[in-house]
Parts: structure tokens; sequence; C-alpha cells
């Protein structure tokens, strides 16, 4: 739907309402769910978590007008439209992932990074700590703090000072996910290039060099030397004739083990293939394994790369580094299937090997999408040292509201001024205008104003709405479980 004329030079922009049960990720879950959940039932002896069937049955009530909708009318024309009720989710959902991740990127960068350098840090684990902070994610908080403040540390030092006289500031982003939509626990913490000092009784911001080779080496080691100390403490690692090797423990969901244990390593948990790799399609020509880079180091599985810098003046980078950060696992235009019935994923890069897809069945691209799914109530965003919300100079470093930031009242940029908090909800309509330049609250006949009349949520009110409109009255139906695909390899 249309949703008002474009300027005069600029390409047409359109607004058209998302049609879920068009795309191949919903026709595939929709198909093959009842089914896998009877897979998993049936090789695990146990069901998936609730948290997790949540996921997949939140994701097919997404965008659909049969479970609801808000109704949005022009106060001038009196034109209607309707908007569908969305998951907000953090599995696989593409829409609601776009969406958070348009929302936590316009926040970091509006609310929280002040207008100075900023270093990416990216440290990776091996496939084994994937896989305990898979089953027990309440280790990446001691983990965080052992990285923080060995990074924070690091940055005092370069700037000459100690740490009773400096501050670092940091958000970090702990990203699940891979390009093949594996489960690949990694962080990804964007440090204030600098460290904060007093003078005068106010923050003033020291820029550092950047770290050498040697320094990230030593760095790297002292993390690893560090996590590996605190989680053998805490009793999840074990040393043994001078090896560490992982305890097993009672309280993880044994469902999800396989799953974990699959997507890390690249393989499949269940059906017939059990245990083999995932197929590959190889399509580019292969690259130099030995393609050298900087500010990178890697040891024994871990790695820490430190070469994404954004200056103070580009916040467009910046911007486009927190939408990267916090995308979502995974884009419809990358999901096909192909004339097998087989799911066909195109990866966001060649492999340096030349592979450009993989290949799976169905119910192995099911078990991918489950392993994914974080646990309820884990915060994935984590903000330190200065930048951390009770910080005491967290005030007068955030970015101030720039004078235009109102609300519909134009009381926003005044409330924030009194009580010195700021709203972090941006609504979709705003997102939408900031990033695509998509205007859905104007009316595409007369341009007026679009306001949001009622919620319908009844079920009788809905169905008798939608008949009107000549539009499914019923969410489309899932089909029931067939025993006979769980064990069919085509």
């Amino acid at each position: 739907m249309a949703t008002g004329l474009p300027k005069i030079g600029q390409a047409p922009v359109h607004y058209e309402r998302r049609q879920p049960v068009k795309t191949n990720l919903y026709q595939l879950i929709q198909n093959n769910i009842e089914t896998f959940y009877a897979q998993v039932e049936t090789e695990t002896e146990y069901g998936l978590p609730a948290y997790v069937k949540k996921e997949f049955d939140a994701f097919l009530d997404c965008g659909i007008l049969a479970n609801g909708f808000l109704r949005l009318r022009c106060g001038d024309c009196q034109h209607e439209k309707i908007v569908a009720f969305s998951c907000k989710k953090r599995g696989f959902c593409p829409s609601c992932g776009a969406r958070r991740m348009a929302e936590s990127a316009a926040h970091l960068v509006d609310n929280v990074i002040p207008k100075e350098p900023v270093r990416q840090w990216v440290i990776s684990f091996p496939i084994p700590l994937r896989i305990l902070f898979a089953a027990q994610p309440q280790l990446l908080t001691p983990a965080l703090q052992v990285i923080h403040r060995a990074i924070s540390t690091f940055l005092i030092k370069q700037a000459g000072l100690k740490k009773k006289e400096a501050n670092t500031g940091a958000v970090t982003l702990i990203q699940r996910i891979g390009s093949a939509a594996n489960l690949n626990i990694h962080l990804h913490c964007l440090f204030l290039d600098g460290v904060y000092r007093m003078v005068n009784d106010k923050p003033l911001f020291q820029v550092v060099l950047p770290p050498s080779e040697d320094q990230l080496q030593k760095l790297l080691h002292q993390i690893m030397q560090r996590l590996m100390k605190s989680l053998t403490r805490q009793g999840f690692l074990t040393e043994e004739e001078g090896t560490l090797g992982l305890n097993e423990t009672d309280d993880i969901d044994p469902s999800l083990v396989s799953l974990h244990c699959a997507s890390c390593t690249y393989r499949i948990a269940l059906g017939p293939r059990a245990g083999q790799k995932v197929l590959t399609l190889k399509t580019a020509e292969p690259q130099d394994w030995n393609i050298p880079s900087d500010h990178c180091v890697s040891h024994s599985g871990f790695s820490l790369h430190a070469n994404t810098y954004c200056a103070p003046t580009n916040r467009g980078k910046l911007k486009k580094l927190c939408r990267y950060i916090t995308r979502p696992a995974l884009a419809n235009g990358r999901v096909k299937v192909n004339h097998n019935g087989n799911v066909v994923l195109k990866l966001k890069s060649a492999y340096r090997d030349g592979t450009t897809h993989l290949v799976m069945t169905p119910l192995e691209f099911m078990q991918k999408l489950a392993a994914l799914i974080p646990r309820p109530r884990l915060n994935l965003t984590r903000y330190h040292g200065v930048l951390a919300p009770n910080a005491k100079l967290r005030s007068q470093i955030i970015p101030q509201p720039p004078k235009d930031d109102t609300d519909e009242d134009g009381k926003d940029a005044e409330a924030v001024a009194c009580t010195g908090i700021r709203k972090q909800y941006m609504p979709w309509a705003r997102l939408l205008k900031r990033v695509f330049g998509i205007d859905i609250e104007t009316c595409p006949h007369c341009q007026g104003k679009l306001k949001i009349i009622s919620a319908i949520e009844d079920p009788a009110i809905i169905a008798k709405i939608l008949k009107h409109l000549g539009l499914p009255t019923r969410a489309p139906p899932r089909k029931p479980a067939r025993y006979t695909d769980m064990y069919d390899s085509s």
C-alpha cells in the first residue's frame, strides 16, 4: 500500500503490508513444525522446552491479520488501513529482528555512545566454550567481567594513567549467530577508544594509540588465562594432566544439548544423517587461507579482533556498525527451497573454500532454528564503565537530545531536559521513516495524518472486518506430524 508521494527528484518509495505466509521461511515452519516436535520427542525422549515452542508458535502468529490488528484512520479523508500485530521475539523472525536491529542501533547512537572515537573488539571462543555458554548462559556475566576488566586496564595503561585516575566505557552485544545460521556465541564490544579523566570536576576524554599485534597477543593470553581460571574455580572445567575438560552438569535442557552441539560444529543433530556435516554448495573460487589481517590475533580457538574503528565525526559508520552487530539471524531472501523440497540457505559471504550455500532437509533446518533461540530474560546487551545505567558520569557523557527530537505533542525533549531520562522505545513508523525514508503515518490519498483509532483483538470482530475486506479470516493451518518425513534423507 502506497503511503505518500515521493519528493521531486527522488525515486518512488512505497510501503506494502507484510505477508509472511508467502515467504519460504513461514511455509517451511508451518508445514514441518509438528513433525519437528514429534522428531525431538522420539529421538531425545524429551520435548522441546516451552520457551522454544513459544518462539515457533509466536512466529506463525506474527503478521497474521486473523490474530488481531490495529486500525488507523486519516483525520482528513477518513481513509483507513490495518496493521497486523508482530511477535517481538528474539530468535529468528526476520521482521521483528529487523525492527530490533534498527531500534537498538538508533538508541545506541542517539542516546548512549558519546561523540568520541569508538573501536570494536570482537572476542570469539573455542567450540567447547560456545556449547558451555549456550547451556549455561549465566556464565556469560563473569566472562564479560573478565574481558571488560582486561581491555579497560589495557586502555588506561595506554593512556599512561592508573585505574583510579581514569574511566572507560563500553557496550557489549552478545551475538549468538554465525553466517550459516549456526550457533556461534561471541562478543562485540564497542569500547570508547580512550579514557575519561576528571579535570576541574569535569570529564575530559583522552584518546589512546591503537593496539599493536604484540599487545593484542599479550591481552588475548591474559583473557584466556583469567577466563579458564574463573570457569575452573566455578567447577565447569577440570584440569587433568595439563589439559582442561568440560564437566557434565545436571541443570541443562537434555533436548537442546544435541541441537546446540550440532549447530556449533556445523553438523546434523537428529534424523538419518545425525552426526554428519551439513551439505554445502561451492559456487565461488577458493580464496587464499593466509590473508593477513591487521589487529587480529588467535590462539587455541580464541580470537581477538580490534581493527574496526569509528572516528568521532563519522557517526554514519557507527550506525552501520551498530546495525551489523544487532542484525537478525536470518533474512527471508536467504532461504530458498529447491526442486527436491530441501532448504538452500545462502551465506551472507562466501567461505574461503568457495562455499556459498548450505543444503538441508526441512527438519534439519528446523534443528538449526531451535538452537538459535535464546533463553527468556537473557540480556543480550550489556553496558560497562561510564556507560552503565548507574554510572555517576553517564549523564555528562551521553549525547544530548537534538532540538527536533520531540513526540507528537512536542514534549519529549522538554521531559528529557527535566528528568534526564529518555524514552528508549522508538515507534516502528518512526524507524521506517528514519532508516528507509518511508512514512507510513501519512495518508496515501490526501497526505493527511493517520492515527491509531483502535486495537482489534476480539475474534468475532476480527472475522467480521476481514470478511468485509475480502481477506482470510483464519490463520493458516499447520500440517499434522508426518512420521515418514523424520527418516526421509532424500
